[in-house]
């Protein structure tokens, strides 16, 4: 049976509760596609709810560039899958232009960040239309529906 921990960690104020986080991130590894990819046993990731100055400061530090975005994943080792940090404020400023909740918003981030954790990326069509076809399975585990339009 695979189990899969979540630390999270609200590095400013965010009207989120991290156990919201944790059923998000527990219910998308129901996914069987995702499933397949956990290690046996019990995993643990990390994520950080952050501001956009650390985005950036983490962007400089670990992509050489120099701005902020609204999540980052950091690769970890062994049954640590690894880190993702979310910026809250680019969360609100998404959610507000698509229309959602901020909850939805960070949903989907935390998503996005779990399954670039877990190899999928989107760098070509095919991959972006992957990778939004598990973020939406995912994210109905929970049942959460996003925006018309937000993918």
């Amino acid at each position: 049976m695979t189990v899969l921990e979540a630390e999270i960690v609200k590095a400013v104020p965010a009207a989120v509760a991290p156990a919201f986080v944790r059923r998000v991130l527990a219910r998308a590894a129901t996914v069987p596609e995702v499933a397949a990819r956990l290690p046996e046993g019990t995993s643990t990731v990390a994520v950080r709810i952050t501001s956009d100055e650390e985005m950036q400061q983490l962007n400089r530090a670990y992509a050489a560039e120099d701005h902020a975005t609204d999540v980052l994943s950091f690769t970890g080792t062994d049954d640590h899958l690894g880190d993702i940090a979310i910026s809250w404020p680019a969360t609100q400023r998404q959610a507000a232009e698509h229309g959602q909740d901020d909850k939805t918003e960070l949903a989907l981030l935390v998503v996005h960040g779990m399954l670039h954790l877990l190899g999928w990326d989107h760098a070509t069509r095919a991959e972006r239309k992957e990778m939004t076809r598990l973020s939406h399975e995912a994210l109905r585990q929970s049942n959460i529906t996003l925006a018309p339009g937000r993918l």
